[in-house]
């Protein structure tokens, strides 16, 4: 492993760490983020520690103190230096969740949940974060910083919460996860499609997740969405980055490994859980990957699980998704009746993702001259390069 790699790892523990012993949120983070900044400096030229973690969590600790002392009354600070930490393992409980839950407080906006998940449990620095969400540094820090303190004036301790609350907070940090990936994933604006970072770290928080609670349906579902989704990321666009849709993609390209071990969570998952909605997405995407040719794909299968989905976790995306499966089961002509009914919906009428699936829908139909405009008028409304690029390019189809 990489120090870099490892460091992104212990990052948690060490900050989890900290605020079991000294409970202030943001000058623990502080102390964490000095502690991991000294190890990049100092491990490549002398070498990574025999214990790591022992190591960030005594100079994280000390640099703790330095503010501590530079903050209290001399009167106190004797009290402190008695209780320093001296160079050990650190604990070896897992407190992956106890934090993601903190940084996920209902008292935050998603923004901020999302900022304070990717700096606190996925060890990036406040640049990082802003090159992966495209905004400024300063922004960014801003965000952190407002949420740090919106925590310590909530009272909230690092703690489990009570049993009624954990199912409501763990559902929020399954959002957030969710939408780290989504972001990831298709860039809501940029000239890229991808913001691999992001899909990167959403996975691996999420393993980690998974591995402090593998018995969660919704955990394993969310697990297994973001494997069998991005392991269609290598077919996904091509040599000049243009987007290649499901129904063209070189399914050879996609990575086999994590379509079996996504499948496999989500077979198992679906057996001993009841179906949630992330459980639900898993299992379109299992469908969608167990296809060898696109005319091998079980389209009623994924339109029945549509129609779970639209029950339990209703959206606008789930109700476009469900209209193009319906498509393919039933015709475009009966999707297009749907779809007209469908964009009643605030949320759905000018969106470019609306025009989008018109156009396909017009173009399975055979009016291309009517295709052809929906999609236009779809590349102006989206903010993304790589999208604009792919719809203006099926407009100019012939």
């Amino acid at each position: 492993m990489t120090i870099d790699a490892a460091l992104r790892e212990l990052a948690p523990r060490v900050l989890a760490v900290l605020l079991r012993r000294y409970g202030d949120f943001e000058t623990c983070e502080d102390a964490t983020q000095e502690a991991l900044l000294a190890a990049a400096t100092q491990w490549p030229a002398d070498g990574m520690p025999d214990n790591p973690a022992g190591w960030l969590v005594t100079v994280a600790s000390r640099r703790w103190t330095e503010s501590w002392r530079a903050d209290q009354a001399r009167r106190r600070r004797e009290r402190v230096v008695a209780v320093l930490p001296r160079p050990g393992p650190a604990p070896e409980a897992d407190d992956t969740l106890t934090l993601l839950l903190l940084c996920c407080h209902p008292s935050l906006t998603p923004a901020s949940q999302v900022a304070l998940t990717l700096r606190a449990v996925g060890g990036l620095t406040t640049a990082e974060i802003a090159r992966a969400l495209l905004v400024p540094d300063a922004t960014i820090g801003q965000r952190i910083s407002r949420a740090k303190q919106t925590i310590k004036a909530s009272g909230a301790r690092f703690r489990m919460p009570p049993p009624a609350q954990l199912a409501t907070q763990l559902r929020a940090v399954l959002t957030v996860l969710y939408l780290i990936f989504n972001e990831g994933y298709t860039a809501s604006a940029g000239p890229s499609l991808y913001r691999v970072e992001l899909t990167a770290e959403a996975i691996r928080l999420t393993r980690q997740l998974h591995r402090r609670l593998p018995d969660d349906g919704e955990v394993t579902g969310l697990l297994a969405l973001m494997l069998l989704t991005d392991a269609r990321r290598p077919a996904r666009t091509g040599p000049d980055g243009a987007l290649i849709p499901l129904a063209e993609q070189d399914r050879s390209l996609w990575d086999a490994a994590a379509v079996a071990e996504g499948t496999a969570l989500i077979t198992r998952s679906l057996a001993t859980t009841r179906a949630g909605p992330y459980q639900l997405q898993a299992a379109i995407a299992a469908v969608h990957d167990q296809a060898r040719r696109p005319e091998d794909t079980d389209w009623p299968q994924i339109l029945t699980l549509y129609n779970l989905l639209r029950v339990l976790a209703p959206s606008p995306i789930v109700t476009l998704n469900r209209i193009v499966a319906l498509a393919m089961v039933q015709g475009p002509d009966t999707a297009l009746t749907e779809l007209a009914t469908a964009e009643g919906d605030p949320a759905l009428a000018g969106h470019h993702r609306s025009d989008a699936v018109r156009a396909h829908l017009l173009e399975l139909a055979g009016d291309r001259d009517a295709a052809r405009r929906c999609y236009l008028r779809a590349a102006r409304r989206t903010l993304s390069v790589p999208e604009q690029r792919y719809l203006i390019g099926r407009a100019e189809r012939d």
